[in-house]
């Protein structure tokens, strides 16, 4: 299909941005921004980082009311583009370079058909990291500037996000005494040990909401011991709670079930509330989500109300099969203009 976001994603796609690499497009799109007119800065999210974020706006002044925001980076592995009639696959393709395509051309259309101002109206911020902490999000909480109202890109289907939960990750550490397995009682075993609080974090309740669902636990991964016949003088283990609400609350009753078991010690990781976002505004489906975003990141004084919106499926991210709709992206870019007038109103 020839459609000038088509055209975009494709280019965006056929650049390597999965998550540490997004040098590469971050160039591109600074390049591509500065070609339609927009000032553009690439912010570094540290000093003496390589890895920045891209911010543009139109004429001189930084500070927009309404923010149009997604995330440049894609989970590994890459997957290259391919086109099967009206799918495009790949990787990045719904998550996050469709709607950020969209988001652009958006903001275009608005600017052709005279409906935004020269300056001040809209900012555009591409952010990179979204995928393993959230880096970029989290810098632009120093840049020194608010906004009225951010529109935050991800696959939602077309629909309005009414929330979504968040998530503390960490890690349990066991340790143990290696010894020969046949004299197991000269020894400690950290795998034991270690199958024993996650056992208890299993049987644990968390927080439920009406809203969002349950809180949810997970062990991500496992590791330890050296071999079937030596008793295990290390372990651990990579987890993380889904949380409704309350996440310090969460972060107390890991510790305290941790803190039951002496040789296991306890490694925050990283960590989000859950967000509640604006949906009730006309035109648009709205359904919670179940997957995490930047919206928590970046902190509520520098950003006013938020929504969640965006073509593609979650369903589909992070997977083999990852693909979008070049329809859906295309009537996607309806959306994000709808939801800048609303918010300019």
């Amino acid at each position: 299909m020839d459609h000038p976001v088509v055209s975009l994603l494709k280019s965006l796609m056929s650049i390597v941005s999965t998550s540490e690499l997004e040098f590469d497009i971050g160039i591109f799109l600074e390049k591509h921004l500065q070609s339609l007119g927009y000032t553009v800065e690439r912010i570094p999210i540290a000093p003496g980082s390589s890895r920045h974020n891209v911010y543009a706006y139109l004429g001189s002044s930084r500070k927009t009311r309404v923010l149009l925001t997604a995330h440049m980076d894609t989970v590994p592995p890459h997957i290259p583009l391919t086109v099967d009639g009206d799918i495009i696959r790949g990787r990045g393709s719904s998550d996050d370079l469709g709607p950020l395509a969209a988001q652009i051309m958006a903001a275009e259309e608005l600017r052709r058909e005279g409906k935004i101002q020269v300056e001040g109206d809209i900012g555009l911020l591409f952010v990179v990291g979204e995928e393993n902490g959230g880096h970029g999000m989290i810098a632009a909480n120093d840049m020194g500037l608010t906004w009225e109202a951010g529109v935050f890109a991800e696959p939602t289907e077309s629909k309005l996000g009414k929330g979504h939960k968040g998530q503390v990750a960490f890690k349990v550490i066991a340790s143990g005494i290696a010894c020969h397995s046949g004299y197991p009682h000269l020894g400690k075993s950290a795998t034991s040990a270690l199958l024993a609080v996650l056992n208890d974090l299993s049987a644990a309740t968390w927080p439920q909401s009406d809203l969002l669902g349950p809180s949810t636990f997970n062990i991500g991964t496992l590791e330890g011991g050296e071999k079937h016949n030596i008793v295990a003088p290390s372990a651990n283990a990579l987890c993380e709670v889904r949380l409704v609400s309350n996440l310090s609350g969460v972060k107390t009753k890991i510790a305290e079930i941790v803190s039951r078991h002496p040789d296991v010690e306890l490694e925050w990781v990283f960590e989000y509330p859950e967000a509640l976002l604006d949906w009730d505004i006309d035109g648009f489906d709205a359904a919670p989500v179940a997957f995490g975003t930047d919206v928590p990141r970046l902190q509520s004084q520098y950003c006013g109300r938020r929504v969640l919106y965006g073509p593609g499926s979650i369903l589909v991210a992070h997977g083999p099969g990852e693909y979008i709709s070049a329809q859906e992206l295309i009537d996607s870019i309806s959306g994000y203009k709808k939801l800048v007038l609303h918010f300019l109103r």
